[in-house]
């Protein structure tokens, strides 16, 4: 259940911002989007304000920090110039002393238009987005938001093979680290390739294909626990594990158990090849490698 207290505090922040942006004349129109606005995104106390704002030039904006203290009192802030979204917008993100966080958005007018001129909506738009304010019409031609950017895809079978052949191949890297007692690259290994590049997404075809692949689990796998049994969940956080390299072997050993479960499985429900081979191969090899230490 959202807190109200915060909820209030975002609500009076907004309606803020939207009566400075109808008084201020470089302000030609105001956007919300993502969750907020996003019938299939969750909302609670810690979501965030998403809003974009349209200038006719936004160049002393973008310069400025001034006008950011209007909506309250910045303890952090991440700025972002124009390059580094090829030149569309540049980007204020800011925490205030409330706990309100607030990403601002900021375009020009002609590059706003340049993305309302496209096919498709963009992302950031088809996620979802709400036209607060519009003084000149230039969001008349915007296309609807279907919030189907997020919705997971069914893997191709090339996809889903290169995803196991990738798993089990980065396993070893794992075990030999943990066998040198070397933690920092075993955790690189674990976390930022093996988990994020193959688990979450293999989780979310998991999820998805029991959902006729019309879900999304948010980014990272934010929902999973929501639409996993308590059995399968169970296994998942088996694969975490602290500093120990014991614990590590474990969560290896884990991941491994969790890939060949949840892998098979949809490979005959999608009717695709699982290698079994290259599986127990490399198994082998962990238990090797374990065994020799």
């Amino acid at each position: 259940m959202e807190n109200k207290r915060q909820t209030d505090l975002r609500k009076e922040k907004l309606e803020t911002i939207i009566d400075w942006s109808k008084s201020n004349k470089d302000i030609r129109t105001v956007l919300l989007t993502s969750s907020l606005v996003n019938p299939l995104a969750p909302v609670d106390e810690y979501s965030d304000l998403d809003v974009e704002l349209v200038f006719e030039d936004n160049a002393k904006y973008i310069s400025s920090k001034h006008w950011i203290n209007l909506f309250g009192n910045p303890i952090a802030m991440i700025e972002e110039n124009e390059s580094s979204f090829d030149g569309k917008h540049a980007m204020k993100m800011v925490l205030y002393d409330d706990y309100v966080k607030i990403d601002f958005k900021l375009y020009s007018v002609p590059n706003f238009l340049e993305q309302v001129d496209h096919n498709e909506l963009c992302e950031d738009w088809d996620i979802g987005y709400k036209v607060l304010i519009d003084k000149d019409g230039i969001t008349n031609n915007m296309k609807e938001a279907t919030h189907q950017v997020s919705i997971i895809k069914k893997p191709t079978e090339q996809k889903f093979k290169q995803l196991l052949n990738d798993f089990w191949w980065d396993t070893t890297y794992v075990a030999k680290c943990l066998a040198r007692d070397e933690i920092f690259y075993a955790k690189f290994m674990s976390e930022s390739n093996i988990r994020t590049d193959y688990i979450i997404p293999l989780i979310e075809w998991y999820i998805a294909n029991q959902h006729g692949w019309n879900i999304t689990t948010n980014k990272y796998g934010r929902l999973f626990k929501k639409h996993l049994t308590s059995e399968i969940w169970e296994k998942i956080e088996r694969t975490f594990s602290g500093k120990n390299i014991n614990e590590n072997w474990n969560a290896l050993f884990a991941m491994a158990d969790l890939v060949s479960e949840i892998g098979t499985d949809l490979s005959e429900k999608m009717g695709y090849e699982y290698p079994f081979k290259l599986e127990t191969d490399i198994r082998k090899y962990l238990n090797a490698t374990f065994i020799r230490i």
